[in-house]
């Protein structure tokens, strides 16, 4: 992560202009709102600068599981130049949904874990963003008895909850005891 300080003044004289200009092209009925983050799951997702949408086609940027609304994020930043260890420094909102989904994932991910520690059969998430799956990996850590892994690659990249391996215990060398060696004959009858 860089160490420049993003907040909701330095960044808006950035983000408004091109996110006017795209709503207008796209003719989306939007509003938006650019402020400092607020968020009661730091441990999940912590962002420094949140962009809230508001208006009658919020609806588009939420259909398909918030596509719209996670592409209009990363394209943002991709065009300002965010590095890409700062993208999770800004985060793009609309109706609470990121909030929401955090929540979702936690249940889904405590609910994967606890029926891979009944079953002890691994259990695979759909493909999700590399946000949603640290979400995932992140609810693991607290879960006992199993472990995540992502899996895949590019957007089919997925979350796999398997059984903990069981903690190895050292044995102490058995001691020798009375060597007796074993031959065989093998003859040869004619």
């Amino acid at each position: 992560m860089s160490q420049t300080k993003y907040t909701a003044e330095s960044l808006t004289p950035r983000i408004k202009p091109f996110l006017l200009q795209l709503i207008k092209n796209a003719g989306f009925q939007l509003k938006f709102e650019i402020s400092n983050a607020f968020n009661p799951h730091p441990e999940f997702e912590n962002p420094e600068v949140v962009v809230r949408f508001s208006g009658p086609d919020v609806d588009l940027l939420l259909a398909n599981r918030a596509e719209l609304l996670l592409a209009l994020e990363q394209l943002t930043m991709e065009v300002l130049g965010f590095p890409p260890e700062d993208h999770a420094r800004l985060c793009f909102d609309a109706n609470d949904y990121r909030i929401l989904r955090i929540e979702e994932l936690r249940l889904s991910a405590a609910a994967a874990a606890e029926k891979v520690r009944r079953t002890g059969v691994p259990f695979t998430f759909s493909p999700m963003t590399s946000r949603e799956r640290r979400i995932i990996h992140l609810a693991m850590r607290n879960e006992p008895g199993v472990r995540s892994e992502s899996s895949g690659t590019g957007s089919r990249r997925q979350v796999v909850i398997y059984p903990a391996e069981p903690a190895r215990q050292e044995q102490a060398p058995a001691a020798p005891g009375p060597v007796s060696p074993i031959y065989s004959r093998r003859t040869r009858r004619r």
